[in-house]
């Protein structure tokens, strides 16, 4: 059973005290935590399996997205010494030789375009995670409605019909790459991401992590590890690629997030 005896039930301060406290973010009516009113409350989802159910989900998925996005962007930087020098010199000017920090992101905009361009061009999860249809749709002269059983295509009026519980899996390589919205989509160009004076840009086509409500839960300590482990890494080290090596590639392997090749490289020091 999770201890929370010690919290404070008026002050949250943290994603697992949110759902330890009742929900309201405040003294709950009783004044106990949530896992006593579970009793009183049996359909609410703030109990304590949900949280570690949610938190399972949290670390088991990120770990294969974020490491094949780390590994990604290592290999852009051996491919692209150039590029790799301005991520170091930037460093050097923002962070030296600190402890980078997530509030150092606001004053590397080049170092969160690499990243941005990296999932943006890497595309780990070009398929992204199928959905499903619980009502009748209608989407950009599609219709998308439930009560049907069967896959049918009505040409007089240019319309899909499609049963219920029809998995609908949106393809975020058709916007990650599109032409209208990237100069140079099927090129790593972390432009993308900076207007003309060089400071970072979003851009509304940048959706590794799909939209909608069932936008990735992980995005932001997702976005958060990204920046401190590639900034940490690029802060010590240069990579190359081994001599043992006579082309560096950047090609993609299998996985549930696809991954580079495996390749050897040499980590140089800069410390």
């Amino acid at each position: 059973m999770m201890q929370v005896n010690w919290l404070n039930f008026s002050v949250p301060q943290s994603f697992i005290w949110t759902i330890a406290i009742y929900p309201g973010l405040g003294s709950s009516p009783l004044g106990e935590p949530a896992a006593d009113q579970e009793k009183l409350d049996p359909n609410t989802y703030f109990h304590e399996n949900n949280l570690l159910s949610i938190l399972t989900t949290l670390f088991m998925a990120g770990t294969d997205t974020t490491s094949s996005t780390i590994r990604w962007a290592i290999t852009f930087m051996v491919l692209k010494p150039e590029i790799q020098k301005r991520v170091h010199d930037e460093i050097d000017k923002v962070i030296g030789s600190a402890v980078p920090r997530i509030d150092h992101r606001k004053d590397m905009p080049y170092t969160n375009a690499i990243i941005h361009e990296t999932q943006r061009f890497a595309n780990i999860l070009p398929m992204n995670l199928p959905r499903e249809t619980t009502r009748d749709v209608f989407f950009q002269g599609y219709n998308i409605p439930k009560p049907y059983k069967d896959l049918l295509f009505e040409a007089e009026v240019k319309a899909f019909v499609v049963f219920k519980g029809t998995y609908i899996i949106p393809l975020l390589e058709s916007v990650l790459h599109d032409e209208t919205q990237f100069e140079k989509p099927r090129s790593f160009y972390p432009e993308h991401f900076l207007d003309s004076e060089g400071q970072f840009v979003k851009r509304s086509a940048f959706m590794p992590f799909s939209a909608g409500r069932r936008v990735c839960v992980g995005e932001t300590l997702a976005k958060m590890e990204l920046f401190l482990f590639f900034t940490s890494l690029m802060q010590k080290f240069t990579f190359r690629p081994s001599p043992e090596i006579n082309e560096f590639h950047a090609k993609r392997a299998t996985g549930l997030a696809i991954p580079p090749i495996s390749q050897k490289i040499c980590c140089v020091s800069r410390i």
